[in-house]
C-alpha cells in the first residue's frame, strides 16, 4: 500500500477571471463580467472547499501553494491573504513553503506586490509571452513589452526575488532572430525560472478555428527550440522539465509535485485535485464545477464537485508516466512503486518497447527520455496506455 504521508502535498487555487480571454488559451478562464468579480463570495466558496478538501488530507503538510488562473493578480492582496490564512488554519504549511501567484504584466499596480508579499506570496509567475509588441497584439495580450520590465521592477521593490517568466516561441510572423531576441530580453530581467514553450493551437480555441497567418513551420519551430535551449544553458538555466528551466536551487516546487506524481488539493472553479488516501492507499481524483457562475451558485462543497473518482490500477502506469516523462531526469522504478502502489513489473513491456524505439534509456538506476523521446513525448507516453 502507498504510504500517503510520505508523499508531498500541494494546494492549487484557481482564480478564473481575466481582463480579456486570449485567442490561444484553453485554460478555464473567463472575461471579468460587467458587474466585476464577486471577490468576497468567491473567497468564501474557496474557504468552504478548503475545509472539505482538508478532511481527506489528514493533517498532512502543504509544501507549495499555487494561485493560477485566469489572472490571479486581479484579486486583492487581502483576498489572497484570507485564502492563505484559512488554509494555514486547516493544514500545516512547511517552514519553507513555496507560495506562487500568477500575474499579468498588464494588471500590475504600483506597490501591490508588497501587499501580496505581506499576505504570504514569495514567488510570482509573470505572463510575459513575448517582448515584441506586434507579436503581443497578435496573441491578444493586454500588455506591452515594457509592462513586463515594470512588473519585474515592482517585484524587486517588494523584496520578491524568486520569479518565473512565461515565454512563448513559434509565434505568428516570428523568425529565429525574433525568438532569440525575446529570450535575450527575458534573461536580462534576471528571472530565477523560465517557462519556455511553443505556441500550440489547442482545440476549441479561436486560434484553432481560425489559425493566424505566418505561423512558423515545424522545422523552424524545432530550430528555435534548440537554439533557445543552448542560450538558456549558457545563461545558467538548467532544463529539468519539458518547458521548465531554472537557476540552481530554483526549480518550481509546485510543478515538481505534479511531475513526480505527488498529491495536490484543488479548489476553485474547474480545479483538479489528486489525493492518496491515508487509510487505504487508494488514489482519488476530483474536479470542481468549471464555470464560475455555476461554481458560485452551488450551495455546498459537495455540489461544487463535478467529479470524484478512484483511479483504477490499470490507469496508474499511464498516469504516472504522463507526468514523470516530462522530467529530463526521468524516474526510477522504485519511485513508480512508491507513488502508485503497483509492482515495477507493470512497466516491463512498455519500457522494453520504448527502449527499442530509442525513446527511453537507462542511466544508473533511472529511466530517462532520450533526446528523441523528448521530441516525440506523446508517442513515448502513449506506450504506457492500458491495453
Amino acid at each position: 500500500m502507498i504510504d500517503a504521508r510520505q508523499l508531498p502535498l500541494a494546494l492549487y487555487v484557481h482564480l478564473p477571471w481575466c481582463v480579456r480571454k486570449c485567442p490561444y488559451c484553453d485554460f478555464n478562464s473567463h472575461a471579468v463580467p460587467a458587474g466585476g468579480i464577486a471577490e468576497q463570495a468567491y473567497v468564501t466558496a474557496l474557504q468552504r472547499d478548503l475545509e472539505h478538501a482538508a478532511t481527506g488530507a489528514a493533517g498532512r503538510e502543504i509544501v507549495s501553494v499555487f494561485f493560477g488562473g485566469g489572472t490571479p493578480s486581479l484579486f486583492s492582496p487581502a483576498a489572497i491573504g484570507r485564502v492563505l490564512e484559512h488554509a494555514r488554519g486547516l493544514l500545516p504549511f512547511a517552514a519553507d513553503v513555496e507560495i506562487t501567484l500568477e500575474a499579468n504584466p498588464g494588471t500590475v499596480e504600483h506597490g501591490r506586490f508588497s501587499e501580496y508579499a505581506a499576505a504570504g506570496v514569495n514567488r510570482v509567475s509573470v505572463g510575459a509571452q513575448s517582448f515584441d509588441d506586434e507579436r503581443l497584439a497578435v496573441l491578444g495580450r493586454i500588455h506591452g513589452a515594457n509592462d513586463t520590465a515594470r512588473a519585474v521592477n515592482e517585484l524587486r521593490a517588494a523584496g520578491i526575488d524568486n520569479f518565473n517568466l512565461d515565454l512563448m516561441y513559434a509565434l505568428p510572423g516570428q523568425d529565429l532572430r525574433g525568438a532569440l531576441a525575446d529570450l535575450e530580453r527575458a534573461i536580462e530581467l534576471g528571472p530565477t525560472h523560465l517557462s519556455h514553450y511553443q505556441l500550440t493551437l489547442e482545440p476549441d480555441t479561436p486560434f484553432a478555428r481560425r489559425p493566424p497567418p505566418l505561423l512558423p513551420d515545424d522545422e523552424l519551430a524545432w530550430t528555435m527550440q534548440l537554439e533557445c535551449q543552448a542560450r538558456l544553458a549558457a545563461a545558467g538555466f538548467e532544463q529539468y522539465e519539458v518547458s521548465g528551466y531554472a537557476q540552481r536551487g530554483r526549480r518550481c516546487r509546485h510543478n515538481l509535485v505534479y511531475w513526480e506524481y505527488g498529491d495536490y488539493l484543488g479548489v476553485g472553479a474547474g480545479a483538479h485535485g489528486k489525493l492518496t488516501l491515508v487509510t487505504t492507499g487508494e488514489i482519488e481524483r476530483t474536479v470542481r464545477v468549471r464555470h464560475p457562475a455555476a461554481y458560485l451558485e452551488a450551495l455546498s462543497p459537495e455540489e461544487r464537485l463535478s467529479e470524484l473518482r478512484a483511479v483504477p490500477g490499470s490507469d496508474l502506469p499511464f498516469e504516472f508516466m504522463l507526468n514523470a516523462l516530462r522530467l529530463v531526469a526521468g524516474f526510477t522504478e522504485k519511485q513508480f512503486e512508491e507513488r502508485t502502489g503497483m509492482p515495477r513489473a507493470a512497466l516491463q513491456g512498455p519500457i522494453q518497447r520504448a527502449e527499442a524505439r530509442g525513446l527511453l534509456e537507462r542511466r544508473d538506476d533511472r529511466w530517462q527520455p532520450t533526446a528523441r523521446g523528448r521530441q516525440f513525448l506523446n508517442d513515448l507516453q502513449e506506450l504506457f496506455l492500458p491495453v
